[in-house]
């Protein structure tokens, strides 16, 4: 299951660096190329909620292989395309494979551990994949771009798909349907909306905060949530639970994700220009520029269980969203005549300390305390939330980037466009401690 969950968050970055490469190859615009990576995002954070329910509905492992048998087939003819349109259909199909599978990726390793220590390793793993997949498709994608083509930025998933379908029956087992009617209208509102606020995000920084086609798109999701807010209240089997929302500290931990998983992704963006354009690294030395930061993810991912079953998630969380905040402030400083050491190592190790204490205990107060058989759903509003996080953060640094931009360089506006990212570690961090202490505390008290 996580080797399923790194392919499908590698391909959230691993066409990053090799876009110069497709864009000459294929013939993209500058307005088109965009959408390589929009395409893939759009569908995956959008059909999200549906795929966790679906695998609830109709069973977990079953709803797991389509999607990752979509998402195979569609990387293959991604890696074949002759075209902008026919690489940006694949992009999309890629999407929805992922949409399917991710979901059944959490819920089955989270409902399969034998107790809560256990939950709490898979959680932590399913983490350091989740974020350090990221930061490891930027070093693929410039190890394959460089020494071989940005081809195999998609062909790379087939045999790793092939070798899972192949092998998941014998180490996972499908879990049960779940009697009663499909909620139809919950599906086609909570997949709209999610949509609609993607795509109106994901074309902000372009075409204006204020534009009709931001204004539209935002107003069109907020009406279809309300339309999903009002059906789930009533029928029987709902696509998302609302029971699922009435817990705070629940509610905290999506805001968490919303907020620090904005302002990883708007990293990504950010360093990997600062490392090419102004340190003139190479493809692949932009990917090994981030190894600092995964190698933080995955070291803290082994010791961060144990530290959630020692002390809870609260004190975890205030050290690792101050941590990043650190980080993003470090960065704050790059300027034209900063070295990699370490104006851009210290940081992002830092910062890869920082996040693997925080993404788990995150993660876990979302899926925690859920009912085995609505484990999908609860998994897909986790990982819907995190595409909408990625979404709105990577909108808004880039228009405050834009901003301050000057034609032909980068500096002029990365200081405001990492402060941006500052303020939003900053915001989880009031968050966690207006949520999540008092409940500590409360607790402590209830205890002596």
């Amino acid at each position: 299951m996580l080797v399923a969950q790194l392919m499908l968050t590698l391909d959230t970055t691993i066409v990053n660096v090799a876009l110069p490469r497709i864009s000459t190859d294929l013939g993209f615009g500058p307005s088109s190329l965009s959408w390589v990576l929009n395409a893939y995002t759009l569908a995956f954070g959008g059909l999200l909620l549906l795929g966790g329910r679906l695998g609830d509905t109709f069973g977990r492992l079953r709803v797991f292989e389509i999607g990752l048998a979509v998402f195979t087939a569609s990387s293959l003819l991604g890696g074949l395309a002759q075209s902008p349109a026919s690489l940006i259909a694949a992009r999309a199909a890629q999407g929805v494979g992922a949409a399917l599978a991710a979901p059944g990726v959490l819920a089955l390793v989270t409902t399969s551990a034998r107790d809560e220590a256990g939950r709490n390793r898979a959680l932590a793993l399913f983490s350091a994949v989740g974020v350090g997949g990221g930061t490891l498709g930027l070093v693929l994608g410039g190890l394959v771009t460089e020494y071989g083509s940005w081809r195999w930025t998609m062909f790379v998933n087939v045999p790793i798909g092939v070798a899972v379908l192949a092998s998941a029956r014998r180490f996972v087992t499908e879990t049960p349907r779940n009697r009663g009617r499909f909620d139809v209208v919950g599906a086609v509102a909570a997949t709209g909306a999610a949509v609609a606020v993607v795509w109106s995000l994901i074309g902000a920084p372009d075409h204006g905060w204020t534009s009709p086609r931001t204004i539209g798109g935002l107003a069109a999701g907020a009406v279809l949530l309300a339309v999903l807010a009002v059906t789930e209240g009533r029928v029987a089997h709902p696509l998302l639970r609302p029971d699922l929302l009435r817990s705070g500290r629940r509610i905290g931990g999506l805001v968490i994700v919303t907020l620090v998983f904005g302002s990883q992704i708007s990293t990504f963006f950010l360093v990997v220009q600062y490392v090419q354009q102004v340190l003139d690294l190479t493809p692949l030395k932009a990917g090994l520029a981030f190894l600092p930061m995964t190698v933080g993810i995955f070291a803290l991912s082994r010791v961060t269980p144990r530290l959630v079953g020692r002390f809870g998630q609260a004190p975890l969380l205030v050290l690792g969203t101050i941590g990043l905040t650190g980080s993003f402030a470090w960065l704050s400083d790059l300027g034209t005549s900063s070295g990699y050491f370490p104006a851009v190592f210290g940081p992002l190790l830092l910062n890869g300390v920082s996040a693997g204490l925080t993404f788990m205990p995150a993660a876990s107060l979302v899926v925690g305390g859920v009912r085995p058989e609505h484990a999908g759903s609860a998994s897909g509003l986790l990982q819907t939330t995190q595409q909408l996080g990625g979404a709105i953060g990577l909108a808004v640094v880039v228009s405050v980037y834009a901003a301050g931009a000057e034609p032909g360089e980068f500096v002029p506006g990365a200081r405001a466009a990492f402060l941006t990212t500052a303020a939003f570690t900053l915001t989880a961090f009031v968050v966690t401690v207006l949520t999540l202490l008092p409940t500590r505390r409360r607790a402590a008290a209830q205890g002596a």
